[in-house]
């Protein structure tokens, strides 16, 4: 019959060919996955070292326009009247 190196050999086969369709989802959400670690890590180390917080610039939403930011809940949103 089939020795372990021919069922391994099938096996990733069989997985390239079923599983084609979800490997560049797959590659994209592990390069993702790497991307948030390393943010996290140098963020950990900036920390440790003490260094000062880095700022972010957002988009400013001027008051009484009616528009909500992201994030921001509807409820949290001025009267457009």
């Amino acid at each position: 019959m089939f020795g372990l190196s021919e069922l391994a050999i099938l096996l990733i086969v069989v997985i390239a060919v079923i599983g084609a369709r979800k490997l560049p989802e797959l590659a994209r959400s592990a390069g993702k996955s790497a991307r948030i670690l390393k943010a996290e890590a140098r963020a950990a180390q900036d920390e440790e070292a003490g260094a000062a917080p880095r700022v972010v610039q957002g988009e400013i939403v001027p008051p009484g326009t009616g528009t909500t930011p992201p994030g921001a809940r509807a409820a949290d949103a001025p009267d457009p009247r």
